[in-house]
């Protein structure tokens, strides 16, 4: 039965990054090429154990090698990009990155044929078929079970905000959807995705896991696919929030603010339980939960708007804009990258303003790393 265990949590502040990414041809329109990269041909060395497949043929995923922190993760998402888009051209093929193609139509392309997904395809049906998502992952170690499930819990209310620098996938199967991040929707289609509810201990998340793959609900915790999960394997908080990104600067800067908040708030743990410490959060707003339904609500607006959402504060005294949050985060975090990505301008607008000005062989090629 592949359910993790406490013992993985063991280390504060380690670094992983997965990203996944879309195999393309020369004019940048998504194509299979999985099976030739992943399988057929030698890739480089620091791809070795590093590079896999997702549920379409033309989607890979990346993986750095374990970081001790931030200081090189920058330069590790960039060798790894390098010797993907290396790889590719050996083979004929170019990568490119956004949280959805626009050129993809997902009934005209190939599903992998690994046994994994192939069981997911007949479980899950429609949902699964059509999923042509690519996203970023970050894990950040946490070195107590506990610990990490509750800091868990408290990246709930940050997802969105991630989710609104991120937006870039306005299209989706040939159509502009309205949203600035239809990969969140389609992605949500799935079954445990989305934000989960609050566990009270690790103890319950391990309850949780364990019920959902002793009674078939999924085949393996790889399996819990929600916005932000303990990952009971690697000992990490792991935030799946953000759309995939071509350029490198915009995931290093998802990477700065997921390490500083996950750190930040296992250094709050212990003040948690003292009643005594009335500012836990750090950021003005009183200790109080939201429930999933408002949070939800929160990725909504994320969803929708993009760079122009807002969102209902932690303790429910009103909203804040995304402005806002990225002031007050950098501030009291010592980050800088979001509020570069907040100034620019956003990917899903920047994909339509190409689309309009330029055409689709324009948009395409502004996605190619």
């Amino acid at each position: 039965m592949d359910v993790g265990s406490p013992e993985a949590f063991a280390e504060l502040g380690t670094l992983g990054v997965e990203e996944e990414f879309f195999v393309v041809g020369e004019d940048g329109v998504p194509t299979a090429g999985t099976d030739q990269l992943v399988y057929e041909a030698e890739p480089p060395e620091l791809l070795e154990g590093r590079l896999d497949h997702e549920l379409f043929k033309f989607v890979v995923e990346t993986q750095t090698p374990k970081l001790d922190g931030p200081a090189n993760a920058a330069e590790a998402v960039r060798d790894v990009r390098a010797a993907l888009v290396a790889h590719a051209e050996a083979n004929g093929y170019r990568i490119a990155a956004a949280g959805l193609h626009p050129g993809a139509r997902w009934r005209e392309h190939e599903h992998a044929e690994k046994p994994r997904y192939r069981s997911q395809l007949e479980r899950i049906q429609y949902p699964q078929h059509r999923n042509t998502t690519a996203g970023l992952h970050v894990h950040v170690g946490v070195d107590d079970a506990d610990k990490a499930v509750w800091v868990a819990n408290q990246l709930r209310w940050h997802v969105p905000v991630m989710l609104a620098l991120s937006a870039n996938s306005p299209f989706w199967n040939g159509f502009d959807t309205g949203l600035a991040s239809a990969r969140a929707k389609i992605f949500e289609a799935l079954p445990n995705t989305g934000i989960p509810t609050e566990f009270d201990s690790y103890a319950d998340f391990d309850r949780f896991e364990r019920l959902m793959v002793e009674n078939g609900a999924i085949e393996d915790r790889g399996e819990l696919w929600y916005d932000v999960r303990p990952h009971s394997g690697h000992g990490t908080v792991e935030v799946r929030a953000p759309d995939g990104q071509a350029d490198p600067e915009k995931v290093q800067a998802f990477v700065e603010y997921t390490h500083a908040l996950v750190v930040d708030y296992a250094k709050r743990y212990e003040d948690a339980a003292d009643p005594a410490v009335t500012d836990v959060f750090g950021d003005g707003d009183t200790s109080g939960a939201l429930r999933r339904e408002v949070l939800d609500e929160n990725k909504w607006r994320a969803t929708r708007h993009g760079h122009d959402a807002s969102f209902v504060r932690r303790d429910a005294s009103g909203e804040v804009s995304l402005g806002e949050v990225v002031d007050r985060e950098c501030e009291r975090l010592g980050v800088s990258g979001i509020r570069d990505v907040y100034d620019a301008e956003s990917g899903a607008s920047a994909q339509r303003r190409l689309l309009d000005e330029a055409g689709e062989a324009a948009l395409y090629e502004s996605l190619v790393l």
